[in-house]
């Protein structure tokens, strides 16, 4: 099955409307009827989930031990942020303001293809994280996690 990728960059409409990527739209899995999940990232963008791969996050959620107060945790901040969305019948998401707020995004927002899912970042929050990333620290970050076939 193809994966998200790319970066495409959209304004955002006064209710908090974006329209959703037609090049992402192409893979979104039928059986999500265009419906998701939206959430705070790890990092300071959201996180966008379509229902089918969200219902496999949700899988690996449920292994978690809420009676350990360390994935008590996680799992309380991870979810409390979380909001099913739809497409409208013009492709546009309305983001929560409260989403919206938490990540700074206003005006314009940059989906970023990551897969399964996709990140909504404020543009100037995601040229900060750009211009904080080191190229040989990626370089290293990337060979550690990819393997060792990567050193010039």
């Amino acid at each position: 099955m193809a994966s998200f990728k790319g970066e495409y960059d959209h304004s955002i409409d006064s209710k908090g409307r974006v329209s959703f990527p037609a090049r992402l739209r192409k893979y979104l899995p039928a059986q999500s009827q265009d419906s998701f999940t939206i959430l705070k990232g790890l990092d300071r963008c959201l996180l966008l989930y379509p229902e089918e791969y969200w219902l496999g996050v949700e899988d690996r959620l449920s292994q978690i031990n809420e009676f350990r107060r360390q994935d008590r945790t996680v799992l309380r901040n991870f979810l409390r942020s979380a909001d099913d969305l739809s497409l409208d019948k013009h492709n546009r998401l309305a983001i929560p303001p409260k989403l919206m707020e938490w990540a700074n995004i206003s005006s314009r927002v940059i989906f970023i293809g990551m897969g399964d899912s996709i990140e909504l970042w404020a543009p100037d929050v995601l040229a900060k994280a750009d211009e904080d990333l080191d190229p040989d620290t990626y370089r290293d970050m990337f060979e550690n996690v990819m393997g060792d076939g990567l050193t010039q």
